[in-house]
């Protein structure tokens, strides 16, 4: 059975989600709010389930061109070494400029045949005996069989209360400049868990070949209440003295313009759809990037929800919640357990980081476990 779907949000999972349900047949229809595509956001990391997602829908090869094979992850808390988690040599991750991504998504989508529909943003949905109705500010939509709600945590479609992370971050991406740091690792240093410092290789943008680097600056959730007024010369100055390594990097911010604040939130609907609604990624889910999977996420919804809606519409939204429940869930509670110890006013938890779990993190089996969780297979991503 084809279906008319429409899909609120033209970001990774709801782009991703158009393009493997276009190939199934379905006529699918994106809405997003902005007028034309425009790379936005910074640095992300694409998981080895989640570039096998991309690989799924002819857009892996173009991804690996533009990013940055991430091989391992290494912070420092003073002289010790907090986090140590090595990729797979045969699977590493995939670090990627959003812009980059969202440029290979949108490429994919538009020749698998989505119709993207520019300048609407979604508000809400009417329902009928037979259909679903997308209601956005330019008026009222459809009618279709099912609509998508890809549209981010800032959904106004997903009933999902989220509860407001004490932490976020500010980031920006530069070219990478002159420096001893490998090109293949994410570096981190930390100052208990109330200071993060971060670079993460990116890859290039589809029209510079330039490599790139995605730098972030963890902050409270006061302190980002207060960076409209913090002059950037004075956080440059805080931020190379707390890492000296990050002041090639810094040296290429100019202008404050260049830095995007984030905050970050915790939730997940306990029941992703209704009838003829199903929410994805973001809309349905959120947590920290502590440990990269956003992006991961929203690809394997995508998935799981194109192989859910080989059945019967009645029988494919359940079937897509009971797919993703069991591995959502587990990263969903490692996100909520691991975040507080790099991003809290804790004193003791960093301490327990460093001098209990960094040790015992480097013994047999625990350094295959992390490999396994930073990868996204902990535990079967689909359970169908």
């Amino acid at each position: 059975m084809t279906c008319r779907i429409a899909i609120a949000g033209a970001g990774i999972g709801g782009l991703a989600a158009a393009t493997l349900l276009a190939r199934e047949g379905h006529s699918v229809t994106v809405f997003e709010r902005f007028e034309t595509p425009r790379p936005l956001g910074s640095g992300l990391v694409v998981q080895p389930v989640g570039l096998a997602v991309l690989d799924a829908i002819g857009a892996g090869d173009e991804a690996r061109r533009l990013g940055a094979p991430l091989t391992r992850m290494l912070g420092h808390s003073g002289r010790k070494v907090a986090l140590d988690v090595a990729y797979r040599p045969q699977a590493p991750g995939l670090a990627m400029h959003r812009a980059a991504l969202f440029h290979i998504l949108w490429q994919t989508a538009t020749r698998a045949g989505v119709h993207p529909v520019t300048g609407h943003t979604a508000t809400g949905t009417r329902a009928t005996p037979d259909a679903i109705h997308l209601v956005t500010d330019r008026g009222e939509l459809g009618p279709f069989d099912l609509i998508v709600d890809a549209s981010g945590a800032g959904s106004r479609l997903a009933p999902l209360t989220a509860r407001a992370l004490p932490f976020g971050a500010v980031w920006a991406h530069v070219p990478w400049p002159a420096t001893d740091l490998p090109l293949t690792e994410l570096r981190q240093r930390y100052h208990r868990a109330s200071r993060m410092a971060g670079i993460l290789p990116i890859g290039c943008l589809p029209d510079d070949p330039t490599p790139r680097a995605a730098i972030f600056w963890s902050l409270s959730a006061a302190e980002l209440d207060e960076w409209p007024a913090k002059p950037l010369h004075r956080w440059q100055a805080e931020v190379a003295a707390f890492w000296p390594a990050m002041t090639p990097f810094l040296d290429l911010i100019a202008d404050k313009t260049q830095l995007s604040p984030a905050r970050y939130s915790h939730g997940t609907l306990r029941r992703p759809y209704s009838r003829r609604l199903v929410h994805i990624g973001d809309a349905a889910h959120r947590a920290s990037p502590q440990l990269g999977q956003g992006a991961n996420m929203a690809l394997l919804d995508a998935q799981a929800l194109a192989r859910a809606l080989r059945l019967p519409l009645d029988e494919a939204l359940p079937a897509y919640h009971r797919a993703r429940r069991w591995h959502l869930g587990l990263y969903q509670a490692l996100s909520a357990a691991f975040t507080p110890q790099y991003q809290s006013h804790s004193r003791l938890l960093p301490v327990l980081r460093d001098h209990l779990l960094a040790p015992l993190s480097r013994l047999w089996p625990l350094p295959h476990v992390l490999t396994a969780l930073v990868s996204g297979d902990l535990i079967p991503p689909h359970r169908l």
